[in-house]
């Protein structure tokens, strides 16, 4: 399987199942269209536009690559997939340390941090149980994950100080060692935490939209007042903080600011180097909702964000954007190509009560509640429908070029828009398939530099 597109004045050829990607010329461009048909057959058809000896020279360069498995190559996975045994065994928990917040964030999955239920903190009995489920569940795995979420997070931040604490002894009789991210608003963020999550966070995530009239819009205070001024300096703080750790800055575009681009620069110009800004995901009844029309507009917004990506880095002002950071050099291992992050599988979402859920967006869903963190996993049989659910098991995502690169796409968004963990939503899948292509290209074009 190939994909061919044109951006930025390149020609571009991804060979789907070697995952090479190909900066062409226009006769071999043209010539595509046409093969595997004989030499003689393309001449007949093109020889008003090339040479002869030019299709002749060009054919040649093409049989070379299909030969070198470059162009049209096997899938030699998908056997493999398909019937290797693999024993699971978990690598991340997601800990819904806080089930409340100190905002009133229009679109919120969570239902502003209460997930469909009651506001409640996890108490450290839980997050210590939670820790146990996952060392003991954790098999050979030595590097393992915890994410503190919310709601907001730091609202229960001395139970995220006693769990850091509990891990860091109880992992060493394991012989593993934790990564530890943390998610938050940064309303709350002071000099003391501040320094504790430089101490012990590999990651923080750090929630602002992008401009002022947009993320005051949706990302208020429980009293209705924005919240940009006041959290602008906190994360700032604490971005420059980081050294050498991660960050990065994730926001969120809505159908009111499909000018997203914007955002993206404006918080490049206010000098942060990490940044995400995602699109919403909502019921289309939803004022703020992505809905097909939109689709047109958001591609080209993400052309655009390309092409200023590229010119920002020239001009050594350079940023990362999380959707344009693509790995062509190898990439991960094929399991995890074709199966995404794994929820249900060996990452799973941790409420305050202890209830364990493929992952922070299933959570309060109770169709999907796998068991706990006494017990560990007790419905099985959602544990194998997640298992068995990579894209060659979805008849959408076999047919997709870009499958490799999605895994099959989110599987919350499956369940929440088709009601099947097997049916892509559509808008994520288009949206996907965009911002490929946009980092093939920046790769590409840097390669050529």
């Amino acid at each position: 399987m190939l994909h061919k597109y044109e951006q930025n004045g390149l020609k571009i050829v991804i060979d789907v199942n070697s995952g090479t990607v190909h900066v062409i010329d226009q006769i071999i461009w043209d010539m595509l269209d046409y093969y595997p048909g004989s030499v003689e057959s393309i001449i007949e058809k093109l020889g008003g536009k090339y040479k002869e000896f030019s299709i002749r020279e060009a054919w040649d360069e093409i049989k070379e690559l299909e030969k070198q498995g470059l162009l049209y190559s096997e899938d030699t996975y998908m056997d493999r997939v398909l019937k290797e045994k693999r024993d699971t065994h978990t690598k991340a928990l997601c800990l819904n340390i806080a089930h409340d917040c100190n905002m009133r964030c229009g679109y919120c999955f969570a239902q502003t941090g209460g997930y469909h239920g009651g506001r409640k903190l996890m108490p450290f009995e839980v997050a210590s149980k939670a820790i146990d489920f996952l060392l003991n569940t954790s098999g050979p795995r030595k590097r393992l994950e915890v994410d503190f979420f919310g709601g907001e997070p730091l609202m229960n931040f001395d139970v995220i100080k006693e769990t850091v604490r509990y891990t860091r002894e109880r992992e060493k009789e394991y012989g593993k060692k934790t990564g530890f991210t943390i998610t938050t608003n940064g309303t709350l963020l002071n000099e003391e935490i501040a320094e504790f999550i430089n101490e012990n966070m590999d990651n923080i995530v750090l929630s602002l939209d992008g401009r002022k009239q947009v993320n005051d819009r949706m990302r208020k205070l429980v009293d209705g007042s924005g919240t940009y001024d006041s959290i602008m300096p906190k994360i700032k703080s604490v971005a420059d903080s980081r050294g050498d750790k991660s960050y990065y800055v994730r926001g969120t575009f809505t159908a009111n600011n499909l000018d997203f681009c914007s955002d993206v620069l404006h918080l490049a110009d206010e000098g942060f180097r990490e940044i995400s800004i995602e699109p919403v995901v909502a019921e289309n009844e939803k004022s703020y909702a992505l809905r097909e029309e939109h689709v047109p507009k958001i591609y080209q917004e993400y052309d655009k964000l390309a092409e200023r990506y590229i010119e920002y880095n020239d001009k050594g002002k350079g940023f990362r954007y999380y959707h344009f950071n693509v790995d062509l050099d190898g990439g991960p291992c094929i399991y995890k190509r074709v199966s995404s992050c794994g929820s249900g599988v060996e990452y799973f979402a941790v409420t305050p009560d202890g209830e364990l859920y493929p992952c922070h967006q299933f959570v309060g869903r109770r169709e999907y509640l796998m068991g706990d963190v006494w017990r560990g996993v007790a419905n099985k049989e959602l544990q194998k429908e997640f298992f068995e659910n990579t894209v060659y098991h979805k008849g959408k995502c076999m047919k997709c070029w870009a499958k490799f690169y999605c895994s099959g796409g989110c599987q919350a968004n499956a369940a929440a828009f088709n009601n099947n963990l097997k049916e892509p939503y559509e808008i994520e899948c288009k949206l996907q398939r965009k911002r490929i292509e946009c980092a093939i290209m920046i790769r590409a074009y840097e390669s050529l530099k």
